[in-house]
């Protein structure tokens, strides 16, 4: 049956809660059809939401067996979605709720609560999944100290805080640090741990442990190292220091996200925690330690100090991230990380925000919480605290987060706490920059040039186009970082920010000696789309000369950009002048081999898509992606010499590293390879395929066969040799529809779909499949709507089993829009198909409708 209709919940109803909690003390009787849950809850009442409230507890998939207030029982109304017990039946000072429940972890595929995966126990509670384990307040702003007992037969039995007592059969933790619910976490297994101690700068002894099945262990090295790095930077760069007396990490084949910041017991995607040279690439090893550095970042950033409510999601998230990216650029090339963080914000937030799915930084309203994980609240939330920085200095931005640090430890909090600690320690009224977490869409910020004898004038406009629910929008505060480059490639005026507040604003710059090319954006100093026209000569002089990264790399795309838009729209080639820019890159030894590697990449289908659609055309797939291979074919064979010249000597002697170095090194490697393929029929990409000794180099060579529709041997080698391990597989499938032609797309994956190892349960190999056939754009959008319909039907399958994961891959239809009328009526049937679906989850629900509506 469909669920009941779902009513959205507004960030203007905020009330506090009633009932504050005191401390909680759990017993779990682990059984995988039967565990038993009791709970012990102190509460009291909330003097700041006044007397006389009736008791209401969230609980979802819970029998409950017994229930008492201070001894005595009692029958509570139950509800679908929890219970209540009336103000009459309560005490009016603090009281003590007890419950017991049985719930079954073995029939729970949500993956949300207390779950199983592959014999082990462990747990998944934010944003809301504790209500599936008991009956509770479960709210980010209720937060209580926790003790926990659990019994099982199993050998490691795993909570949050630190281990108090243990014996055969059982252990207690206890947490000694209030904390929501959502932060609670569970794990027991057959499991085995690497282990070491870490001396924090207080003098604490810490013991880390990374928990893996057994034969895994040999593969968690770098986790562990990358582990202490981050412990390290949080010390030097935050002055935070660990708190507890131990740190798990735990590796979880099933699991929805990418990894869960549980206090003291952080939960991970086992992609993001399993490396070693010969099973993961060079991108693998880099998210690892980003998404390791985040999980530990947010035991201040979201853990000690959490969420009012889930509308301040970005006050932890965007957060987070901006230090996860802090910390990954101090460990590698700042400017290439830069590059890369900005590449994923364009295509993954800019898309969100030209679209159906467009939201605010902090939402106004949800109906579901889990559609809000979004690039939005995280890497657009990202920005505003890079915005931040920039705006009040180094130093401010410094003394801003000690003051939020003292002033919030242990309290929930918002939007506007974080605001005032830096309106405080800067001085100034941030009030204009605060409609950045308010006002959905991507800021358009246009450039025009004014010259005259020695006086340059630039004019700046701004508008944000509107978005669902908000049509009208304001001015933003928009820090713009620039510099001028004349003609000779001599920096002529070196960064300054200037701050674009109006919707019309000048700025002139006096006594220059020539006309300048003026380097605007500088850093991507805000997460706006520049309109600023530009010659291919002045883009070719901030290629050769800028001394900006992110300027420089943005000539060189808007290059690439404009030829390709030429092609697709008028059938033009590019010409020597965008050859020679590119050889002069390539070959140019004192440039980051990475920031090279980066630079040959040619926009991808869907930024072109996206680029063609902001200029006013409808996009064709097939014509981008026509002109995408025409392009790499014609570089190629153009750079052949040089091409090859530079794959040769990007070698790495010695033993392999995940360094910045020889993993820029590699990536030029593979990127003049795959290009080269182009050229000579792939004949380096099956040599370096049979030579590779890492999967950096082995997956680079093997998807350039793919690329110009070969490598069938190469994929039936590359099955048999990685047959028995499980995240080595999720690349095979994904790299099979990612490069699969467009033609043949989805009559590849709905083969892959149909391979004995594609068990669709498992999310990561869910997405390697059908999350992977939306993101092979001209394969998506083929005229035939195969692909449309095929994804439909394994998300409505999907859904009936684990609705999140559904809801998340549901997002390869938010920019149907955009695409011609005979695609947008493929694909609205699609989607009308999954609404009209009878078991519908409010997941999938709130996110069609969105799309549709």
């Amino acid at each position: 049956m469909r669920d009941e209709t779902p009513q959205p919940i507004y960030l203007d109803d905020y009330l506090p809660p009633p009932f504050l909690v005191e401390d909680v003390a759990l017993e779990f009787h682990l059984a995988p059809r039967s565990t038993r849950v009791r709970s012990r809850v102190r509460f009291r009442p909330n003097p700041a939401a006044g007397p006389g409230h009736d008791l209401r507890l969230d609980g979802e998939e819970l029998t409950l067996i017994r229930a008492q207030i201070d001894g005595r029982e009692i029958t509570p109304q139950l509800s679908r979605t929890g219970l209540s017990v009336p103000a009459r039946d309560l005490p009016e000072g603090p009281f003590d709720w007890e419950a017991e429940v049985e719930i079954a972890p073995e029939a729970n595929t949500a993956l949300e609560g207390l779950y199983m995966s592959k014999g082990m126990y462990c747990t998944q509670c934010e944003a809301e999944g504790f209500r599936r384990i008991t009956y509770y307040p479960d709210r980010p702003d209720v937060m209580a100290t926790f003790q926990v007992r659990i019994t099982s037969d199993l050998p490691v039995l795993l909570s949050n805080g630190n281990l108090v007592a243990q014996g055969e059969g059982w252990a207690e933790w206890h947490d000694p640090h209030p904390k929501p619910a959502y932060l609670f976490a569970l794990v027991a297994g057959d499991l085995v741990a690497r282990s070491e101690q870490f001396t924090t700068m207080e003098g604490r002894e810490v013991t880390l442990n990374i928990w893996v099945r057994p034969g895994d262990e040999a593969r968690t090295g770098y986790a562990m190292e990358a582990l202490r790095r981050a412990m390290i930077w949080d010390e030097a760069r935050y002055g935070r220091a660990y708190d507890l007396e131990v740190f798990n990490i735990v590796a979880v084949d099933d699991f929805n996200m990418g990894a869960m910041e549980n206090k003291g017991l952080n939960i991970f995607n086992s992609a993001y925690v399993l490396a070693s040279p010969e099973t993961a690439t060079d991108g693998d090893y880099a998210s690892i330690e980003r998404i390791i550095a985040h999980e530990y970042f947010h035991n201040w950033t979201g853990n000690r100090i959490t969420c009012r409510d889930w509308f301040q999601l970005s006050l932890k998230e965007g957060l987070t991230v901006f230090r996860d990216q802090q910390f990954m650029a101090e460990m590698r090339s700042p400017a290439v990380k830069r590059i890369e963080d900005v590449l994923t914000l364009r295509a993954r937030q800019f898309r969100e925000d030209d679209g159906p799915l467009a939201h605010p930084v902090r939402p106004e309203s949800y109906v579901e919480i889990n559609n809000f994980y979004t690039a939005t609240v995280y890497e657009k939330g990202a920005e505003l605290i890079r915005m931040l920085q920039l705006l009040v200095g180094e130093e401010a931005y410094a003394a801003a987060l000690d003051l939020y640090f003292d002033r919030h430890d242990g309290q929930a909090c918002t939007i506007e706490d974080w605001i005032a600690v830096f309106e405080e320690a800067a001085g100034r009224d941030l009030s204009q920059f605060k409609r950045w977490y308010a006002q959905a869409g991507t800021p358009r910020l246009e450039v025009r040039e004014d010259w005259q004898e020695g006086r340059l004038t630039l004019h700046f406009r701004q508008h944000t186009p509107p978005t669902p629910n908000q049509p009208l929008k304001e001015p933003q505060l928009i820090p713009v970082a620039l510099g001028l480059i004349g003609p000779d490639g001599r920096e002529m005026l070196p960064t300054q920010v200037l701050e674009i507040d109006g919707p019309a604003q000048s700025v002139t710059f006096e006594d220059l000696p020539a006309r300048p090319v003026p380097s605007i954006l500088r850093g991507f100093s805000a997460p706006v789309i520049l309109d600023q026209p530009m010659s291919s000569e002045a883009r070719a002089l901030l290629l050769a000369h800028d001394t900006d990264p992110c300027t420089r790399f943005e000539a060189g795309r808007g290059l690439a950009r404009d030829i390709l838009h030429a092609m697709v729209l008028e059938g033009a080639r590019p010409g020597p002048d965008y050859l020679d820019a590119l050889r002069l890159m390539l070959t140019d030894e004192q440039l980051d081999p990475a920031f090279r590697a980066l630079a040959l990449r040619l926009p991808g289908q869907e930024d072109l898509a996206g680029s063609l659609h902001e200029a006013g055309h409808i996009p064709d797939p097939d014509a981008i992606h026509a002109a995408r291979e025409s392009a790499q074919r014609l570089i190629a064979e153009a750079l052949a010499p040089e091409l090859a010249r530079v794959a040769q000597s990007m070698q790495t002697p010695g033993p392999y590293s995940a360094d910045a170095r020889d993993a820029g090194r590699r990536a030029l490697k593979v990127q003049a390879v795959g290009l080269l393929a182009y050229a000579d029929g792939g004949a380096k990409a099956r040599d370096l395929f049979e030579r590779a000794d890492n999967m950096t180099e082995q997956m680079g060579a093997w998807t350039a066969l793919l690329s110009i529709g070969a490598g069938a041997e190469e994929t039936a080698q590359f099955y048999r040799q990685w047959a028995q391990d499980r995240l080595v597989l999720d690349k095979w499938f994904m790299a099979q529809t990612l490069r699969a032609v467009p033609d043949r797309a989805a009559m590849t994956a709905r083969a892959l779909t149909e391979h004995p190892d594609f068990d669709w349960h498992n999310p990561n190999r869910f997405r390697a499949v059908i999350g992977a056939l939306g993101a092979n754009p001209a394969g998506f959008h083929h005229l035939s709507g195969e692909s449309y319909a095929l994804v439909a039907d394994w998300l409505i399958r999907l859904d009936g089993v684990n609705p999140q994961a559904a809801a998340r891959v549901s997002t390869v239809f938010e920019a149907w829009a955009r695409y011609d009328a005979t695609r947008q009526r493929l694909m609205r049937a699609q989607m009308e198909r999954i609404r009209a679906h009878d078991r519908l989850s409010r997941d999938m629900g709130e996110m069609i409708g969105r799309m549709l509506d």
